[in-house]
């Protein structure tokens, strides 16, 4: 686990990085907020649907070939993103290199396969919780250094992110361990690999079925909110990289907290699939909040209520964990990123969309949270049918087993 941890935190700082800049270099290249709206939500996109069809293809190679090569490989495209990015004199070079690093980077989903690769099954809620915080620890430090760094110059972040990404890649060469044994290995079926037929098996797969409308409810909400987050808070309070950067600071902070602690506690009294329904419930009140906010400050109090929120995707990571073999770990996350990536396709179009309808109300106006809106009506939906779901498979973890693994 500290290696893996070690990983994901250097690639997540990184990542963050750009978080709170990427907007307001779209911005650079544009004339208008609805422009600006309209060329990131297209910038968001190639890097969705890129990644829609490279995840399930590196799923399974890391099934083949081990995890260690492909989070090699992911590395190096961010590397090569950050660098032409921070380089970029037009909209359309954005557009080009988040095609190439999309199709090159399913770090997040090969991590997750190797975290189940290490731990029994009653040990994964706990483990993709310490994973989550780890995210959340790279969304504490990145963002806000994103924002100080973009406060100088907006391309600053990219080449520092840049640099951590090959600070990263050469500690994989060197340090860090492939988690997968070559017994366990399976051969690349590159019909298996195709993202519309992976997301049909894992749809058919004992004990996810329907969940997977659940999780693509909920992943479209959460990349529709990380889509607009920056050019909603740019258009209702004024914030420039620096407000935002402390922002996703906050969000940052709460996810270690939840993700590092809090999760272990609740999952030694609930069971995963409990949890999940809570937290889609309150993730949907956030949402219609976020999107009634009419002052900064709301916008931290909203974060700090949303501690079940934070918990939805490691516990509806770990009943899809638990409902494949050992042998298709790396297949089956790889197709619950492709169905992210999914979502990361259509959450730019229609985050962008509803920004575009609403940039020309003034700051403060209730209705520039439609994209939040929107979001607590999926998260609603959602509900509904984990509800229905959890009532046909109850989960196989239950609380007293995840009371029983190692702390």
């Amino acid at each position: 686990m500290p290696f893996i941890m070690l990983t994901v935190l250097i690639d997540m700082v990184s990542i963050g990085l750009i978080i709170p800049v990427l907007a307001p270099l779209v911005g650079t290249f544009t004339g208008s907020q609805t422009d600006q709206a309209f060329w990131y939500g297209m910038v968001s996109l190639a890097f969705g649907v890129a990644n829609f069809f490279g995840s399930p293809v590196l799923g399974a190679a890391s099934d083949h070939f081990g995890r260690r090569p492909v989070l090699l490989l992911g590395f190096t495209g961010l590397a090569l993103s950050f660098f032409v990015t921070g380089l970029a004199t037009a909209v359309w070079m954005l557009i080009a290199v988040r095609l190439v690093s999309g199709a090159l980077q399913a770090n997040a989903a090969v991590a997750q396969a190797y975290v189940a690769d290490i731990s029994a099954p009653s040990e994964r809620a706990k483990r993709f919780g310490m994973l989550g915080a780890t995210f959340g620890m790279g969304f504490v430090l990145g963002p806000v250094m994103g924002g100080l760094l973009g406060h100088i110059s907006l391309h600053l972040p990219f080449f520092v992110a840049g640099g951590l990404a090959i600070v990263n890649a050469i500690y994989g060469v060197f340090v860090l361990p492939e988690s997968l044994p070559k017994e366990r290995r399976v051969p690349i079926d590159w019909r298996k690999a195709n993202p519309l037929a992976s997301l049909r098996r894992l749809g058919e797969t004992e004990g996810i079925g329907t969940l997977v409308a659940v999780i693509g409810l909920s992943s479209l909400a959460q990349f529709i909110l990380h889509t607009t987050w920056v050019l909603y808070t740019t258009f209702k309070f004024g914030w420039g990289p620096k407000e935002n950067g402390w922002s996703l600071f906050a969000i940052g902070v709460m996810a270690v907290l939840v993700q590092g602690g809090l999760i272990r506690v609740a999952v030694k009294r609930m069971a995963p699939q409990r949890i999940a329904v809570i937290g889609l419930v309150s993730s949907a009140i956030c949402y219609l909040l976020w999107g009634l906010a009419n002052q900064g400050w709301m916008m931290y109090a909203i974060i700090v209520l949303d501690i079940f929120g934070m918990m939805v995707s490691t516990t509806l990571q770990t009943v899809v964990s638990t409902a494949v073999d050992e042998h298709s770990q790396g297949r089956t996350l790889g197709s619950v990123a492709s169905l992210n990536s999914l979502t990361a396709v259509a959450a730019p179009v229609i985050g962008s969309f509803l920004l575009q309808l609403t940039a020309h109300f003034p700051r403060g106006d209730w209705r520039i949270g439609a994209p939040f809106y929107l979001c607590a009506a999926l998260q609603v939906l959602a509900t509904v049918l984990a509800i229905q779901h959890f009532r046909r498979h109850p989960s196989p973890l239950k609380p007293t087993e995840a009371e029983a693994a190692p702390t």
